[in-house]
């Protein structure tokens, strides 16, 4: 039996937010080495891996409003800016990961999928599933997609893992960020969030610090929040990307760790 795993690098973890078009190369390196540690390990482990656009992607859409639609000729040239943007990043992250022996297959969201209404309405899945089966790690990341009510817009790699799970199935999603978890307003870890706890825990939610088109963290929250409700047997952990060794460890027993915010339909070996 394979286990899968969605782990997303977050914009603000691998590039520098402030500045744009910094990436934090360091870091992609050394979680490259920790992913691909993981994934030797364990042969039955299967990875998608998803990363921000952080300050290359978000920038450009900022300047141009892309992910609220785009329908004039000015606002098309931002699309197209946008998305240069983001691959030039994932070109990054995808040489960096090359040059660790980590056998990715970089996969860009929109020449695969077409959004309505800010969701996504298909996505082809195949390519996904081909690579997975050949034990590669396919990558994704937060692209512009074109959509059939608002012209174009821009999907977060959240936004992606929420539908590729209803095709895959992940028994986990981790998403690395700056913070070691969600954050009360003291600086505290929520350990846990569950439906019945999120009501306790909104007011701590806050958005992005820094330029951050897709919602921050109180999004990122609400819809894994609802993922778990609508798959039970998907759980999400929000961890920080900077601890060495954190990360394969995590992946090594998912089950077992502590690390970061777990979100969850339910307690772990409870009930709501």
């Amino acid at each position: 039996m394979h286990e899968l795993i969605f782990i997303k690098l977050g914009g603000s973890l691998i590039t520098d937010k402030r500045r744009q078009a910094v990436a934090r190369c360091e870091v992609i390196q050394r979680l490259a080495r920790e992913i691909g540690e993981a994934a030797e390990h364990n042969r039955h482990l299967r990875i998608l891996l998803g990363h921000g656009s952080g300050s290359f992607g978000h920038w450009e859409a900022n300047r141009y409003g892309t992910r609220d639609g785009v329908r004039e000729d000015k606002e098309w040239r931002g699309f197209a800016r946008v998305s240069a943007a983001a691959l030039r990043l994932n070109r990054l992250v995808t040489e960096i990961f090359t040059d660790e022996e980590v056998p990715v297959l970089s996969l860009q969201p929109s020449a695969a999928a077409l959004a309505h209404e800010g969701s996504i309405l298909r996505y082809e899945t195949e390519p996904i599933k081909r690579a997975l089966e050949h034990r590669l790690i396919p990558i994704v990341f937060g692209d512009v997609m074109f959509d059939t009510a608002r012209g174009g817009t821009i999907l977060s790699t959240e936004d992606i893992f929420v539908y590729l799970a209803q095709v895959f199935r992940p028994s986990w999603i981790i998403l690395l960020g700056n913070t070691p978890g969600v954050l009360m307003d003291k600086g505290t870890v929520i350990p846990l969030i569950t439906p019945e706890l999120h009501a306790q825990v909104q007011a701590y939610l806050q958005g992005s610090a820094y330029t951050d088109v897709t919602g921050g963290m109180a999004n990122k929250v609400k819809q894994m929040l609802t993922l778990t409700q609508r798959q039970p047997g998907v759980r999400v952990r929000i961890m920080s990307g900077h601890q060495p060794g954190l990360l394969a460890q995590t992946l090594r027993a998912p089950d077992k760790a502590t690390a970061g915010t777990l979100i969850a339909a339910m307690p772990p070996g409870g009930t709501p």
